[in-house]
């Protein structure tokens, strides 16, 4: 518990303080968003030239969050939360390059989009490769190949369909997340409560892990306290972060941020053995994908379309909520899945 509150204040305390010079470092450099004409409402267009990158922040506040946690505890760092820690350091550099070539360009265009899938592909497929290695002495390893909702279920998938699995989920949520970032604080605050719902989980499977408590409905995960230790961390970073990115937002995070974000959410979710509950904890994410798909399939097959625009949030800034009110009421949206998603979670451990 000591490492789970030193580390997750490390890092915010470093998010909070770092972001501002980062802030002025971008603006000095002129690195901002350039929003393209006609793009969303127009309000967007005074939004244009507000330095971006922002989660390069959030990154470095994680990392050292979660280095000086352990080490000042003196607790080790496990392979679970090195391997979801590297996970969202390599989808930020991904999404930092997008970033780099946007600004460098003056342009609304970064990466071309098969090199930015190529590049999540790379880091999600070594990622999952690497969770079915380093077992602990009860012979756990970071992830399974089972599929899994509140716990492993079925038979084994093998390792092939194991990392298909991942990278199908890495790339959803971090596409997800990146849908999600086109409103000040909307995809930060999303998910900072997804977070912090696997801080609960993380330490609900530490506490009835198999390995220490054999009842009839306990944990076979590896690292269950580490991974609520890294979702402490990230939240901290986000809290810090959410303070200069709350409307009026004075820094973006970019896709450096989003890619990351989204890269933690589906790895905390396959080191606890919670996959296919992270599409209820993650059900705004889900939704603003959805919005895009559904928009995408109408106008291709019947030349119509379903929204004004999408992800979902420009549509209610198009029909006339303020920025600040699809923020708020989107918030509250990512609150009532995170509550059912442990609802859920909680009711699946009691016995029947």
């Amino acid at each position: 518990m000591t490492t789970i509150l030193l580390s997750g204040a490390i890092s915010m305390i470093v998010a909070l303080i770092g972001t501002w010079p980062t802030i002025k470092i971008l603006r000095g450099r002129k690195l901002g968003q350039q929003v393209r004409t006609g793009e969303h409402a127009p309000a967007h267009q005074s939004k244009s030239g507000t330095p971006t990158m922002g989660g390069i922040v959030i990154i470095i506040a994680s990392l050292i969050g979660y280095t000086l946690g352990h080490v000042l505890t003196g607790d080790p760092m496990t392979a679970s939360g090195v391997l979801v820690l590297s996970l969202m350091t390599g989808l930020g550099f991904v999404g930092f390059l997008d970033d780099f070539l946007k600004l460098f360009m003056r342009r609304s265009l970064g990466l071309r989009s098969g090199a930015k899938l190529l590049g999540q592909v790379i880091v999600a497929v070594i990622f999952a490769m690497l969770a079915i290695h380093f077992p602990d002495s009860y012979a756990l390893t970071p992830a399974s190949e089972h599929l899994s909702f509140t716990a492993d279920f079925g038979v084994s998938i093998g390792a092939v369909l194991f990392v298909v699995w991942v990278l199908i989920m890495v790339s959803a949520t971090s596409n997800g997340v990146n849908l999600t970032d086109g409103l000040d604080g909307l995809a930060t605050g999303a998910s900072i409560l997804v977070l912090a719902a696997y801080v609960l989980i993380g330490n609900w499977q530490f506490r009835n892990a198999c390995t220490t408590a054999l009842t009839q409905n306990c944990y076979n995960v590896r690292d269950p306290l580490d991974a609520a230790v890294l979702a402490t961390v990230v939240m901290g970073a986000c809290f810090g972060f959410l303070w200069w990115n709350a409307p009026p937002a004075k820094i973006f995070m970019g896709d450096t941020g989003a890619l990351a974000l989204g890269g933690v959410l589906a790895g905390l979710a396959i080191v606890t053995r919670t996959d296919l509950l992270l599409l209820i904890l993650a059900g705004l994410f889900a939704i603003e994908t959805l919005s895009v798909v559904i928009q995408v399939t109408s106008f291709k097959t019947l030349r119509k379309r379903v929204f004004k625009m999408t992800p979902l949030h420009h549509h209610f800034e198009l029909v006339g909520w303020a920025e600040s009110t699809i923020v708020v009421r989107f918030w509250l949206v990512a609150a009532m899945f995170v509550a059912l998603g442990l609802g859920i979670f909680y009711v699946g451990w009691f016995p029947s």
